[in-house]
């Protein structure tokens, strides 16, 4: 009976709860744009005050060759796509063209920091 307990407990924290909601912001190549949020002075206290994330977004704007995307936040947090919202985003911006950047919103349920995306479509 124990360790039915026990297992049936460590199934319930196992298990990441997610939640399904909207959110929109600035379509960007997931890989790029992780690689200018580490490219920070390690002596620098104020990196967010520092930061122009307007020229991280444009200069991550996905291209045709983006595999994987993220979408960044009017007020700054971010969040990466599944596989299916990886496709969506590449078809997405093939139909769009290239563009300085591009404001999407999204619909499906969040874990952790990525979005099993149900529909994304432009804002503008």
């Amino acid at each position: 009976m124990a360790l039915r307990v026990r297992f049936a407990a460590l199934v319930c924290l196992a298990s990441t709860p997610g939640f399904a909601g909207s959110w929109s912001g600035a379509l960007v190549d997931s890989k790029c744009f992780d690689s200018e949020e580490r490219n920070v002075n390690p002596t620098d206290t104020l990196t967010n005050v520092d930061r122009d994330r307007g020229l991280e977004i444009r200069f991550c704007s996905p291209n045709g060759k983006t595999k994987a995307f993220a979408v960044v936040e009017r007020d700054g947090p971010s969040f990466k796509l599944d596989v299916g919202g990886n496709t969506k985003a590449a078809e997405l911006v093939h139909k769009a063209g290239k563009k300085a950047y591009y404001i999407v919103a999204v619909t499906g349920e969040m874990t952790k920091n990525t979005v099993t995306v149900d529909s994304l479509s432009m804002v503008r």
